[in-house]
């Protein structure tokens, strides 16, 4: 069986899923496993990366590739 085959079986079966406890352990299961992911995954930046985000952000500053507050704000009421 497939990748997709199983997702699409998977989501099947939590749609029909009536016990509250089964769903609870899974939501704790994928909880778990991604804080596990998203702290393996978390690398200081180099020196020399960090020198390099800066010139690039003053790159984009200088040639007006920038939003303000305002702006972000906005856009942010539709998420």
């Amino acid at each position: 069986m497939d990748l997709q085959t199983r997702k699409l079986n998977l989501i099947s079966y939590l749609s029909q899923l009536q016990d509250e406890s089964v769903l609870n352990g899974i939501e704790q299961l994928i909880s778990k496993t991604k804080s596990q992911k998203s702290e393996s995954d978390i690398k200081p930046f180099t020196a020399e990366e960090l020198i390099i985000r800066i010139q690039k952000s003053e790159e984009d500053f200088k040639k007006g590739r920038y939003k303000t507050q305002e702006e972000l704000e906005r856009i942010s009421e539709n998420w």
